[in-house]
């Protein structure tokens, strides 16, 4: 008997018995919070795809571990810090996740496992875990491989240049002093 799998509300269990997969294109406006990175507006054909891979790993004494293998990515536009243009940056996840009874579990093996724990369901919207996975994924400072224009690398400014002439100086009035107290004559 096949099993239909929904990614909005995934039987993780039966998914991870199954070892099933799903795969699918979603447009960035279905991810609200993704699409809020963007700069300038979503482009029309800006697209996350992602996969999910289910798997079940079998323990001596009967018991066993479900696992969901997630890869996202998108071309997301955001802003170069270098130059504080547009940049296409590709924001791309690969993680895997362990299922466990349920959240208190999840909790309380959180601090000795190295693996992601989540807590298991039998309606698990797997698209809001993908949208999730890339927002962590955002680099935190994006930026092109190499800058479209030449960046200025010092600056001029005249008005601050003349403050700082006028601006009286500390150690001037110290080395005035000094020169004072070797000639008093002068």
């Amino acid at each position: 008997m096949t099993h239909e799998f929904t990614a909005q509300r995934l039987d993780i269990a039966a998914f991870t018995r199954a070892k099933a997969q799903l795969s699918g294109v979603l447009p960035l406006q279905d991810c609200p919070r993704l699409a809020q990175e963007a700069v300038g507006g979503i482009p029309p054909d800006c697209q996350v795809q992602w996969q999910a891979q289910g798997q079940w790993l079998n323990e001596p004494g009967g018991a066993g571990q479900s696992w969901l293998h997630l890869a996202a990515q998108v071309l997301l536009p955001l802003t170069c810090q270098r130059c504080l243009q547009p940049a296409q940056v590709l924001v791309q996840v690969q993680r895997d996740f362990r299922f466990v009874k349920d959240e208190a579990t999840a909790e309380a093996l959180d601090d000795e496992c190295e693996e992601d724990l989540l807590a298991m369901s039998r309606s698990f919207n797997l698209l809001e875990l993908v949208e999730d996975e890339l927002i962590m994924a955002l680099p935190l400072v994006p930026k092109h491989e190499e800058c479209p224009q030449a960046l200025p690398m010092h600056s001029e400014d005249g008005d601050f240049d003349q403050a700082l002439a006028d601006k009286p100086q500390p150690f001037a009035a110290l080395a005035a002093l000094a020169a004072f107290k070797r000639n008093p004559s002068a």
